[in-house]
Order: structure tokens, then C-alpha cells, then sequence
């Protein structure tokens, strides 16, 4: 199965709750697709839910990298929220994860953008 996505605003930030696998092919690509989609209707408070994702691969990982950065080019800010042990490990392990902001506490998160 791949990624399910879901969107839904807080005040003026975008969450997308994923859900399932970020995997090459479907998942990865839903995701562009979904940051892509929000960057055109000039959303740049995006905020990536990552608290159901069960798997993710090096394309996957690949997709977050591209989207954070398509969102900073535009002046826009995409940060992460609660990683699942296996997300937190591989961007650690891929030195990624003093790329991203993350956060634990959704409430934090958002404030995080004003």
C-alpha cells in the first residue's frame, strides 16, 4: 500500500498526516504531487505529519529532501512532525536530520512558523 495523505489547516500552516509507505513509485510521488499542489496555491506553512508512516525508503527520503527544498526556494518552510523510531533513524543515519526541523508536539510545531 502506498502513502495516503491527508490535509488539513491550523491557523495558516498546511498538515499533511501520511500515512502507509513512502516508498519508490506511488508513495513518493504522491507526495511531491501533494507539496507541489499546495506550493501552486501558494501555501508555504507546510508541515509533514510523519506519525503513520510505516516505511520509508531512500526515494522516499529523496521526496523530503526535494520538497523541503521546492519550499524553501519559494520562500516557504516545510518542517517535520512525529517521526516514527525507523524515519528518525534513517535521517540520522543519513545526516539528514539536521536539515529538517522536527518536532514532537503538533501545538509547537505550528507556533514554530510564526
Amino acid at each position: 500500500m502506498s502513502a495516503k495523505i491527508t490535509l488539513r489547516q491550523v491557523g495558516d500552516v498546511t498538515v499533511l498526516d501520511v500515512a502507509g509507505r513512502i516508498t519508490l513509485g506511488e508513495g513518493s510521488s504522491h507526495l511531491r504531487e501533494s507539496i507541489r499542489e499546495l506550493l501552486g496555491n501558494g501555501k508555504k506553512k507546510i508541515l509533514l505529519n510523519l506519525s503513520e508512516v510505516s516505511y520509508i525508503d531512500s526515494s522516499g527520503i529523496g521526496e523530503l529532501v526535494s520538497g523541503f527544498t521546492s519550499v524553501t526556494n519559494q520562500g516557504g518552510q516545510l518542517k517535520l512532525l512525529n517521526l516514527t523510531k525507523r524515519v528518525r533513524d534513517l535521517l540520522q543515519i543519513t545526516k539528514l536530520y539536521t536539515v529538517f526541523e522536527v518536532f514532537d508536539d503538533e501545538a509547537a510545531a505550528v507556533r514554530s512558523f510564526s
